[in-house]
């Protein structure tokens, strides 16, 4: 314990990088443990087509904001000027811009998503949907950085005060309503909410309108690279229902919903400690730079691969008794999705920490070829295996992309000095056992998916 204590004191970069982790981690698993209480009395209340509808109305959020990204986080996270009054008030300028135009684009794309998908009641809950992303808009830019100096505690309170407020809201409007504007509306009290408690609670001065040339011209052209990138991450991270809501009827992308949500548990933890704690460790302790700093990078990046692929072994071996376990029949194929997502996940549990080390240097660039990448491998990936083989092939598939994107991950990660082939090595040898001993156990249950496709 006490060289525990002595590790986490202090404000040095690992202490504070030791606490961020601490307090991701800790904020993560309150955040899992609302969404899974909320998602089984959500699933007693509602019907799984109501999921799907409320799938595809998030893959068109999440898709508008991330086509107008220009990475505002990661510009304040590693420029110079990202604690300049003057940078931050015209970053959250561009951002509330931001907001109101995408707010009117999920206005115009309303009708064209409900026609496309033959569903009507889109072209009512998109645009309201879309007042979430106007609100969101309005955040501070202190949320940034209280990340650039790894000072989350104080963040990951809000978001789980945040989270509660949504999931209260979300099961008292779904046992009023019984329909999907419950996530509708859910969604926008808790926006609201979030939006007053970051506000009041997190510190430093409130942001005011400000549009200075120099810092708009840094945020733009640093952007440019990250506004391609994210319209390439949003392709790589939600194609699979975009392409699986034109081949599943609703109530089958609403179970598909509920198993990739259980698998993804390990990877959107990953994720999160990747994102916030390893952008101000790559800008401040280059791997390139010296052996020190590499070695001390690996013991993160290890660190991290073998946590999650040991979360991804109990969901990959277990994920058919937890889904028996937790939902009614209605949701029985679900248990067989958990286990694929999780095996094919695991490929991109062991590349994850590398792309980081492009945004810290400042080379969006490069992060883009990666991400356009990833981007039309797995579209193409997804396309061919759903029409070879239904959903199975379609989840498969999604695990041979991120292998066939390799080459491009080692380039990235060559060039800013971060590539560890002895990580990737030992962390594949282990990952390729885990999923094929999963496959194995559960392959009764993974055949049986073939009644989900029409």
């Amino acid at each position: 314990m006490k060289a525990i204590t002595k590790h986490l004191r202090g404000e040095g970069l690992r202490a504070r990088a030791l606490r961020g982790s601490v307090w991701i981690v800790a904020g993560y698993g309150a955040s899992q443990v609302i969404r899974l209480a909320t998602n089984l009395i959500m699933t007693r209340l509602l019907f799984p087509e109501v999921f799907g509808m409320m799938a595809l109305v998030m893959v068109f959020m999440q898709g508008l904001v991330m086509f107008s990204d220009i990475g505002v986080g990661p510009s304040i996270m590693q420029s110079k000027r990202g604690d300049d009054p003057d940078f931050l008030n015209t970053a959250w300028s561009i951002q509330v811009i931001r907001g109101f135009c995408l707010w009117v684009a999920s206005c115009a794309i309303a009708l064209p998503v409900a026609r496309f998908y033959a569903e009507p009641l889109l072209a009512q809950l998109v645009p309201v949907a879309g007042l979430g992303l106007l609100i969101a808009g309005f955040n501070p830019t202190r949320l940034e950085t209280a990340q650039r100096h790894l000072l989350l505690g104080r963040v990951n309170i809000i978001q789980i005060a945040t989270q509660l407020v949504a999931a209260g809201s979300a099961i008292i409007l779904a046992y009023l309503l019984r329909s999907v504007w419950a996530f509708v509306f859910s969604g926008l009290i808790s926006g609201f909410v979030q939006l007053l408690m970051y506000d009041v609670f997190l510190p430093g001065a409130r942001n005011k309108f400000r549009w200075e040339k120099t810092a708009a011209h840094e945020l733009i052209t640093f952007g440019k690279w990250i506004f391609l990138s994210t319209v390439s991450g949003f392709l790589f991270l939600q194609g699979d229902k975009m392409i699986l809501g034109k081949f599943l009827t609703l109530d089958a992308l609403g179970v598909y919903n509920i198993g990739f949500f259980l698998a993804s548990f390990p990877l959107l933890l990953s994720s999160a400690i990747a994102h916030k704690t390893l952008i101000p460790l790559y800008r401040e302790r280059p791997p390139s730079v010296s052996v020190d700093n590499y070695n001390k990078l690996r013991i993160m990046r290890f660190g991290i691969t073998v946590s999650s692929l040991s979360m991804l072994l109990v969901f990959a071996f277990f994920g058919v008794a937890l889904v028996d376990l937790l939902y009614d029949q209605r949701y029985k194929y679900a248990g067989a999705i958990v286990v694929l997502s999780a095996c094919m996940q695991i490929p991109m549990i062991i590349v994850l920490t590398y792309d980081q080390a492009a945004l810290a240097s400042g080379d969006a660039r490069r992060f883009f070829v990666l991400a356009a990448s990833k981007a039309v491998v797995m579209i193409s990936a997804l396309l061919i295996g759903v029409q070879m083989a239904g959903l199975f092939g379609a989840l498969v598939s999604q695990g041979i992309a991120i292998v066939a994107i390799y080459p491009v991950v080692v380039w990235l990660a060559r060039r800013q000095g971060a590539w560890d082939p002895l990580h990737d090595a030992m962390c594949s040898a282990a990952g390729l056992l885990i999923g094929l001993a999963a496959i194995w156990y559960n392959l009764d249950a993974i055949l049986a998916l073939k009644v989900l496709i029409l």
